[in-house]
């Protein structure tokens, strides 16, 4: 494939504003007949992987990805094309998502515990009649690299977040040697997954929803997290088989040095065999649904907590606010009978990591605590109003860099727009500026050119704005 058929297959920007913006014109939610739905409060489940970029999937244009269950799940639902991780880095994002509360006011950076006694969104669940629980990855308790392997820290029971089960792991990277506990006192257990990873995460969030099943007048709100596709690249077999390092199409942006190159392919490899492993337990985790009956009442996110750069740039792994680091996917299905169909498509919204609580909660008919910081964007789904007003861009930050050896340690800050411009900094120091709708692969830093310095200007007011509004501090540069 040629870089002009990359380019039109590739999934960006602006095309998803324009065709959602012309898609949604003139349709006010609030002017939208309401179909039947099943008796009680719909349940919430949340399925995420570590690490998966947006652009891996096969209906974002990708010609390497086979995602079908995936895929089916765009179609029937509410694909977020332009989500972002406002903070690229799994403990943060962790952080973030589960209390709607941006990373400067929850967790900080790498290896950051979730601040003792705050309040998360299982917590709103709880009071609201409904059953929580978590399995897999979790990377809020606190663990430190210099304290041994993680998967034999034990997650004190007062930092998991307020949900009623719990059983998962603080950090793993080695999928076939996954080690979750859970409980506490005479009750606690530690034990090692039989398989690999994704699929025996998968097999407990199956088991849990057939008790559920056993329970049908309480709604309940579950999340399953895997480590996969997260480094390192490793796949069972017989997905791993189908994937030629020689034959993949790379990303036109990713840098022209040989040994690079080599690596990516190697590495990508792996991811898009893990990427297809996790469509897969996602496919099952839908049909058990379906065969339990609970499909029906059920809202399914599929998200990520952040993208992989995978040499774009010149660069691997995250923390970057490049699109391969920072778009993430964003699919709500499930919860039929069907909306109608203007609730299906792509929203013309960005929609960040701090928003996916909210929306969670508006599509239960929970309004948001005062303490959450995100946005409802559930009207997107079903009929009814929106919550209040939109961001008419999305922040960014970097807070507390990570120290890794292969990323960015340099605290930033950044905004990216709903028409489509980016723009970051470092401390008083304009960084990266790009025109998405004409480069979607930002090749073309415009930060240091006069020629879009009254564009800068602009964003970096609206940058500052950001700032004051979420409490934050940093020095942003005045030009």
């Amino acid at each position: 494939m040629n870089r002009r058929s990359f380019l039109q297959t590739a999934s960006f920007a602006a095309g998803a504003f324009d065709a959602a913006a012309q898609q949604y014109a003139g349709q006010p939610a609030g002017h939208l007949a309401e179909p039947p739905r099943p008796a009680g409060r719909p349940n919430i489940l949340w399925v995420f992987g570590d690490q998966m970029r947006a652009q891996a999937l096969a209906h974002h244009g990708d010609p390497n990805s086979r995602t079908p269950n995936l895929d089916r799940a765009a179609v029937d639902g509410v694909t977020f094309a332009n989500n972002l991780a406002g903070f690229p880095l799994c403990c943060p994002f962790r952080g973030s998502l589960i209390t709607s509360r941006y990373p400067h006011h929850c967790v900080p950076g790498h290896e950051y515990p979730l601040p003792e006694g705050q309040k998360t969104v299982a917590d709103v669940f709880n009071a609201n009649g409904y059953h929580t629980a978590y399995f897999g990855k979790w990377h809020l308790g606190g663990w430190h690299e210099r304290n041994g392997r993680a998967a034999f820290f034990i997650t004190d029971p007062a930092r998991r977040g307020g949900f009623q089960t719990w059983t998962g792991y603080e950090n793993n990277n080695s999928q076939f040697d996954c080690w979750v506990h859970g409980g506490s006192g005479a009750n606690a257990f530690h034990y090692r997954l039989p398989g690999y990873e994704t699929d025996e995460t998968t097999n407990l969030l199956i088991n849990y929803l057939k008790e559920r099943a056993a329970q049908p007048r309480q709604p309940f709100f579950a999340v399953m997290s895997v480590q996969p596709p997260h480094n390192p690249y490793v796949a069972p077999a017989h997905f791993k088989a189908d994937y030629n390092p020689e034959r993949l199409v790379l990303r036109p942006d990713v840098a022209h040095i040989p040994q690079l190159e080599k690596q990516v392919r190697e590495d990508l490899a792996g991811y898009y065999a893990m990427i297809e492993n996790l469509d897969w337990n996602y496919g099952r985790v839908i049909e058990t649904l379906t065969q339990l009956k609970l499909l029906d009442n059920t809202h399914v996110f599929f998200f990520s907590d952040h993208g992989d750069m995978h040499g774009s740039h010149g660069k691997f792994r995250k923390i970057v606010p490049y699109e391969e680091s920072i778009r993430t996917p964003m699919i709500i299905s499930g919860a039929v009978p069907r909306y109608p169909p203007m609730r299906n498509g792509n929203p013309p919204v960005l929609s960040n990591h701090v928003d996916i609580a909210p929306t969670s909660l508006g599509l239960c008919g929970i309004k948001k605590p005062d303490w959450m910081e995100g946005t409802d964007y559930s009207h997107y789904r079903v009929a009814k109003p929106a919550a209040g007003p939109e961001p008419d861009s999305a922040f960014l930050e970097c807070v507390v860099p990570p120290g890794h050896g292969e990323t960015l340690n340099t605290p930033y800050r950044g905004i990216v727009t709903r028409d489509g411009w980016k723009y970051c900094c470092f401390e008083n120091r304009s960084w990266l500026q790009f025109n998405l709708n004409e480069d979607p692969y930002e090749e073309q830093n415009l930060a240091h050119l006069d020629r879009y310095r009254a564009e800068r200007k602009k964003m970096i007011a609206r940058l500052k704005q950001w700032i004051a509004d979420t409490g934050d501090k940093f020095s942003v540069p005045e030009n």
